[in-house]
């Protein structure tokens, strides 16, 4: 695909984000169906499964030689991501939607041979749009993100953490990750994946990290991420797979080095 073509698909994706989010927010107060996926903690709503199939039909109208890994299972039969995959979490954040109706997001990415080529999340509530393309640097709504400063400290970091330290077969130690929250100079938890990489990209948290996320869950974060200058890899400091879950560390990359060599790889059993 050319330059052209992916800024033909860019503005389909942007327009279609932006009805659903306008959907979304008109069902918000309507009662909705709650169930639980994998444990009771993990929800899943009547609201998550519409808008999944909104962008299902959409995209396989105007794209049907485009495939689609999709977290409700709409979508196809992912094996490779060879040819142009879409990669979307419908409502990023399920809990925050439905205990506070806001604090969660749209995530779509399109990868291209398993490159990254666009990111959206919407923060839906905020009517606030992160947006990325390859190369052409990342925005919020319409004004651009700047590069990500080159001179934080891990003690100086304000952290995004997710606090399941189960990640595959590793068990990070507790009081490794006890030493690390004393080091830096803050944590946050925001309760949705997206966002935590979206404020990332922005500098307002330094770095995210969490040891067990889907394909759809960072996605679109990462094309942010890398778009102001940013590094995402698994905890080891290996390269994402889009195809299978990983452990994620997003952050500057200035204190990439020291967070994955200094606690993480330290605190793996």
């Amino acid at each position: 695909m050319t330059h052209e073509d992916f800024e033909h698909v860019y503005e389909y994706a942007k327009q279609w984000v932006l009805e659903a989010g306008a959907l979304i927010r008109d069902k918000i107060d309507t009662p909705m169906t709650i169930n639980t996926k994998s444990n009771p903690k993990d929800l899943v709503t009547t609201m998550d499964k519409e808008t999944e199939r909104f962008f299902v039909q959409r995209i396989k109208e105007q794209f049907p030689d485009h495939l689609l890994l999709t977290e409700e299972g709409y979508g196809d039969d992912i094996v490779s991501m060879d040819g142009t995959v879409w990669i979307i979490d419908p409502i990023d954040g399920t809990m925050n939607f439905v205990h506070q109706k806001s604090n969660f997001a749209i995530s779509v990415a399109i990868y291209h041979n398993g490159i990254g080529q666009i990111g959206l999340i919407y923060n839906v509530m905020d009517d606030i749009l992160y947006s990325a393309r390859k190369n052409s640097g990342a925005f919020k709504n319409d004004t651009k993100l700047a590069k990500l400063k080159n001179d934080v400290t891990l003690e100086q970091s304000l952290l995004g953490l997710n606090h399941y330290w189960l990640c595959a077969n590793h068990l990070v130690d507790e009081r490794v990750m006890q030493d690390l929250v004393r080091t830096v100079r803050g944590v946050r938890t925001y309760g949705s994946a997206a966002l935590e990489f979206a404020y990332v990209a922005e500098g307002i948290i330094d770095g995210y990290l969490t040891m067990n996320l889907s394909p759809w869950d960072i996605a679109a974060g990462v094309v942010l991420v890398n778009e102001v200058g940013g590094i995402t890899t698994t905890i080891t400091g290996d390269s994402l797979d889009m195809l299978k879950k990983n452990s994620i560390v997003a952050c500057n990359s200035c204190i990439h080095p020291k967070l994955i060599d200094d606690f993480l790889k330290k605190g793996q059993k």
